[in-house]
């Protein structure tokens, strides 16, 4: 018995990418506000929360303020946008 099979192509259409520049570097960060943006992968708070330890002992002068999404994989406009009005870098952690 002989059918008819039809293939879907799993790649999809890529999207077009444009290439941005980088965010200018920082002098220093003493007296910075500094976000480490937890993304909500596994284990990606343990992590983040080890680089706020970090900053902690050995740049205390940094203001290093741990943040997370309200939701994994979903963009948050507010959390966004308060890091870059109120911060002046950000970390996103991704864990392991």
């Amino acid at each position: 018995m002989s059918s008819k099979i039809i293939v879907h192509d799993p790649r999809g259409f890529a999207p077009k990418v444009e290439g941005k520049r980088l965010a200018p570097r920082l002098n220093n960060l003493d007296v910075k506000k500094v976000y480490l943006v937890d993304c909500l992968f596994d284990n990606s708070q343990a992590f983040m929360n080890e680089m706020h330890d970090w900053f902690t002992t050995h740049m205390p002068a940094v203001n290093a303020v741990h943040i997370k999404p309200y939701e994994s994989w979903v963009d948050d406009p507010a959390m966004r946008a308060k890091v870059a009005e109120d911060g002046d870098a950000a970390i996103l952690g991704v864990g392991n």
